[in-house]
């Protein structure tokens, strides 16, 4: 229980912190990348200015109302510069006819109008000579780009398409991804082995007091049944010399009726005592039980047949059915053992004795009581694998008085007992208590431990006025 709570908060740490940090690796990716294009667009216009100043205009055929620029004499000198930066010019005419590029092919991109920067992605084919042999590959090149219009007055010169290789933008974003989720990843991994640390020290308190709380349990439930026992041995006694007392004539016969009621409220306390021994035993997981080969039909038999008198004296059908197996299984040594489990006798009896006696407890006369046994195959799936895993079907169903529903939920908590104000029959008003004993609360909490124990489920369905069905289900072998 407690590594299962320390192993939950230790992953809740974990998952906390890793949505967190990558929230923060998520804001630090888009604002170093929106950096990156910026400063991109910035160099870009910085160099659109630089190139319009340094523009040749010169009349055409002395009119000086007409003008062109001298493309020879204007990139002359920019040539070398965006080279060194990594940046490529084009100029087209006022046509839109591309007349001089710093790039080795055409791009052949139709012009597009735009100052504050776009990506465009152009496939080019590139010649490749490999051992003599000419052949065609495509490589494709993104750049940011800004194109510019370049006029005087009215008159347009021209177009400045000025491009920049985009890997100025992805190659340090690559490697930011890598750096964030490298440090994430070492982050997350750090803060789990730190959280499972410092969950481990803080339920160490919470399982410290737990331990002396079930060890306390364990030592009164021990301690008492000494003293128990020696009053019910007293009593018992006290009981047999007072037949020989009361014949004689000493003694009234009151005094008789009195220890009776002593040894019946000894039993209870005994009851009670060696329940809260098993549980806190159980709770403890500090015994280990010895499992066998056990046949659930013969044990049910036999627990049948010790019930038989309680549900005679009360006129109630007691039937047990045992589900045959299929007509086509032949396998001798599987029918032998076809309602045979692996678990603990001495808990299987106390199980079924619990279901059994509850039933007949709180069904009413001339009413049923069925017992049932059958063996069911499940088809389980791991890793993408399915199986079939052998299980015991065991079905008690009564026409009892039911449960309410809104007491369904609490069965299995420990003194919990249903309000007899819910409960009624025609005859009174009858408690529905959750034991199989005594009515201390306590018989369904023990059969949901051994259910638990045998790594099996218990389920419960009722009808106030109807009857009740309990289920359970118990793997013929047990994992390890």
């Amino acid at each position: 229980m407690f590594q299962a709570t320390r192993r939950r908060l230790a992953i809740w740490y974990t998952a906390v912190t890793a949505v967190l940090l990558l929230l923060f690796a998520t804001g630090v990716y888009l604002y170093v990348r929106s950096t990156l294009i910026e400063r991109i667009d910035d160099t870009l216009n910085h160099v659109v200015e630089v190139v319009e100043r340094s523009l040749v205009i010169e009349a055409v055929n002395s009119d000086l109302s007409q003008s062109r620029i001298n493309v020879e004499a204007s990139f002359r000198d920019n040539t070398d510069t965006a080279e060194d930066d990594h940046i490529d010019l084009e100029w087209f005419s006022p046509t839109e006819e591309l007349l001089w590029s710093t790039f080795s092919q055409p791009l052949n991109l139709p012009l597009h109008f735009n100052t504050t920067g776009e990506t465009v992605k152009v496939v080019r084919k590139e010649d490749k000579s490999i051992q003599n042999l000419e052949s065609f590959s495509t490589s494709p090149l993104v750049l940011r780009q800004v194109t510019q219009r370049v006029q005087v007055g009215r008159q347009v010169l021209g177009y400045l398409r000025v491009s920049h290789p985009w890997f100025e933008v992805t190659k340090p974003s690559r490697q930011l991804i890598f750096d964030l989720a490298l440090g994430t990843g070492l982050m997350v991994f750090s803060v789990a082995a730190s959280g499972w640390f410092l969950s481990g020290k803080a339920m160490e308190p919470v399982h410290e007091s737990y331990q002396r709380l079930k060890q306390f349990t364990a030592d009164a439930s021990h301690e008492l049944r000494s003293p128990i026992t020696l009053i019910q041995t007293n009593v018992q006694v006290a009981l047999t010399d007072l037949e020989l007392a009361e014949s004689e004539g000493f003694i009234p016969s009151h005094y008789r009726q009195q220890l009776k009621v002593v040894e019946r409220l000894t039993q209870r306390l005994g009851k009670l005592v060696n329940d809260l021994l098993f549980l806190a035993r159980q709770d403890s997981g500090l015994i280990k039980e010895i499992f066998s080969p056990c046949p659930v039909d013969a044990l049910l038999i036999e627990v049948v047949e010790e019930q038989q008198l309680l549900a005679t004296e009360k006129k109630i059908t007691l039937s047990l059915d045992l589900i045959d197996p299929p007509v086509c299984e032949t396998d001798p040594e599987l029918l032998d053992n076809w309602f045979t489990v692996v678990g603990n006798w001495d808990q299987l009896i106390r199980l079924f004795t619990n279901l059994i006696s509850n039933a007949l407890q709180y069904t009413p006369p001339q009413g049923r009581v069925n017992v049932e046994l059958a063996r069911i195959e499940v088809t389980n799936g791991v890793s993408g694998l399915r199986y079939n895993s052998p299980q015991l079907l065991f079905k008690v169903k009564d026409t009892g008085i039911g449960i309410p529903t809104e007491a369904l939920p609490h069965l299995f908590d420990r003194f919990y007992r249903v309000d007899p104000a819910r409960t009624h029959t025609t005859e009174s008003i009858v408690t529905r208590s959750t034991t199989g004993s005594t009515g201390s609360g306590l018989g369904l909490a023990i059969a949901q431990a051994i259910v638990k124990n045998h790594q099996g489920q218990i389920q419960i369905e009722s009808r106030q006025g109807t009857g009740t069905i309990v289920t359970v289900i118990l793997p013929v072998t047990l994992d390890s």
